[in-house]
């Protein structure tokens, strides 16, 4: 295998679909964790997944949500043509109000 090979192939999984965006809310964070790992999206993303109800599960609030998708769900995009986007969505619960 060629250099130019080696340095593509890891050039590909570098450079891959994955992708982070997390929000904070300032609230303090509690152990409740909504994770949601296959949230079905579709069209490279433009039919967004279902809305998530946190608020039976987090009574207080949220205090951060993390979008991303991971390794294996762009694998399942590319594999699906991108008609099939899922995401993995994590909703951490907050323990209290947003601090002032």
């Amino acid at each position: 295998m060629s250099i130019t090979r080696i340095v593509s192939v890891v050039a590909l999984v570098a450079l891959g679909a994955c992708y982070r965006v997390t929000v904070n809310t300032g609230a303090p964070p509690a152990e409740t964790v909504i994770d949601k790992q296959w949230q079905p999206s579709f069209v490279y993303g433009l039919v967004p997944p279902p809305a998530i109800d946190a608020k039976q599960t987090c009574p207080q609030g949220v205090a951060s949500v993390v979008t991303e998708r991971s390794f294996l769900n762009g694998l399942v995009g590319a594999v699906t043509y991108s008609l099939f986007t899922p995401m993995h969505t994590k909703i951490t619960c907050a323990s209290g109000p947003v601090a002032k």
